[in-house]
């Protein structure tokens, strides 16, 4: 299992050919209270960085970028009917969808945790 992220605050853990995405902490935090989250169809497809998805706090709204293409497979409905475990468990219960990758390599563009922090801290 191998866990990467974007440059958008979103990561993506890969097992196999199908990976599960959802934002990262350091997006939950910057959002605040998260109220209501749109999930892509199961099904559609989707390009690396299109959007997929949209999350919107008390702050502000925000897109959710597909990291890698593929197909999404699965979509999170417990964080549909209580969209706060994005910001209780952004990393566990509050993910998005899972995805069927179609394009693996692209994997090898995103960051690994550590290149991550680096990232995030300067933000």
């Amino acid at each position: 299992m191998t866990t990467k992220y974007t440059e958008d605050h979103e990561w993506i853990t890969v097992e196999g050919d199908v990976a599960t995405v959802g934002i990262t902490h350091h997006a939950q935090d910057a959002l605040g209270d998260v109220v209501f989250v749109e999930l892509p169809e199961v099904g559609r497809a989707f390009a690396q960085k299109d959007v997929a998805g949209v999350v919107e706090s008390v702050k502000a709204a925000a897109d959710v970028y597909m990291p890698v293409s593929g197909t999404v497979t699965e979509v999170n409905e417990g964080l549909r009917a209580d969209p706060s475990l994005a910001n209780s468990d952004p990393l566990g219960a509050g993910w998005f969808f899972k995805v069927k990758l179609s394009e693996p390599a692209q994997l090898d563009a995103l960051l690994d945790k550590t290149a991550y922090d680096a990232f995030a801290a300067n933000q």
